[in-house]
């Protein structure tokens, strides 16, 4: 079995920090968000994978390379515009061949691997497997409409849903989805709607099945929604102290300081994850905060955060959390007079005082 994922977007929901990065190279825990998606295919037994990139950019190419350090061989698929994740599968048939395939969203994440899935989809012999989770605002997402424990209808981002399932952003086929890709007119929106190719797979008698995900899986493509991936990978995270810890500082609970980092007379409150080369100088690092390599964090308190390479936060009198810090932020205490609020912020940034 291949695996195809995709890493392609503009990721609008995720700016200012998808301006300058793909949304898919966010790390969570200090790693991407793609690699948890390459590992978890690797962990199912999955040798070769194609990923799905942008056509006017090598930077998903440059970070993640031929596969050669998981042991696996990986392609890259362009893709010319965004243009439905149905387009995603179409322009990938050359790749796929006849095989059956995993169908992996690379900005989602799932605890518990996806062996399990591909396993049902083989036993069942179906055509098409759908991984299905119970969510708040299904509106957002492929609603499956279920009679009799079978699926026999899902709409795409419905006005009413008619569950209270999404169908998750992990999907196992074998070949007739070509069929479906192929056969499929645009949306409104003017994509090729992968809800729209399974119900063409209804419609003509192919056999759909599903699992329901009752572990953790999330869409990391809102800003809280990476915080909360950051929480739950952390949690799971196996602690180890590489880096240098003074006698005037104090460590407790699930936390990994990477080579190179200093803790310097600071607290420091797992789980955690500090980078390599970062320095927390008095200061107090709360629980599900990452912070990245090259990092300086100053007479300063953080909690339930994500900051990314070579940020600074220094002198701050108040507790920062559930934030997001882009790569080279800065959060500094002024002392020019007057004493004023000073912002340089960017596209679609936000900022909240208190």
């Amino acid at each position: 079995m291949k695996a195809l994922i995709t890493s392609g977007g503009k990721g609008t929901r995720l700016r200012p920090l998808t301006h300058t990065q793909n949304k898919h190279l966010i790390p969570i825990a200090n790693k991407p968000i793609l690699h948890y998606a390459i590992e978890t295919v690797i962990d199912a037994g999955v040798k070769e994978i194609g990923i799905v990139t942008n056509a006017d950019c090598d930077e998903v190419q440059n970070a993640i390379g031929d596969g050669s350090r998981w042991g696996v061989r990986i392609s890259y698929i362009p893709q010319e515009a965004p243009l439905g994740l149905a387009h995603v599968v179409k322009i990938s048939e050359d790749f796929i061949g006849k095989e059956p395939f995993i169908f992996y969203l690379g900005d989602n994440m799932v605890v518990g691997g996806v062996k399990r899935f591909i396993d049902e989809f083989e036993k069942d012999g179906s055509n098409c497997h759908l991984t299905l989770a119970k969510v708040k605002d299904p509106e957002r997402f492929g609603v499956p409409e279920i009679d009799n424990n079978r699926i026999v209808r899902v709409e795409e981002k419905p006005a009413k849903p008619k569950s209270h399932f999404a169908v998750a952003g992990i999907y196992i086929y074998d070949h007739h989805i070509f069929e479906a890709v192929n056969n499929i007119k645009p949306s409104q929106r003017g994509e090729l709607e992968i809800s729209d190719a399974h119900q063409y797979l209804l419609e003509h008698n192919y056999q759909v099945g599903f699992s329901e995900i009752t572990g953790w899986w999330k869409d990391t493509g809102k800003p809280f929604d990476l915080l909360e991936a950051n929480r739950l990978v952390l949690e799971h995270l196996v602690p180890q102290i590489k880096g240098e810890i003074n006698g005037k500082s104090y460590i407790a609970g699930n936390v990994t300081i990477e080579k190179g980092a200093k803790i310097i007379n600071s607290t420091v409150r797992g789980p955690v994850i500090i980078g390599a080369d970062s320095i927390i100088e008095n200061s107090y690092i709360g629980p599900f905060t990452s912070i990245a390599e090259n990092c300086l964090i100053r007479n300063s308190e953080i909690e339930f955060s994500i900051l990314l390479k070579n940020c600074q936060v220094l002198d701050i009198g108040i507790r920062i959390e559930s934030s997001l810090l882009g790569t080279d932020a800065e959060i500094v205490r002024s002392e020019e007079k007057p004493k004023t609020h000073r912002f340089f912020v960017g596209d679609q940034s936000r900022v909240e005082l208190v």
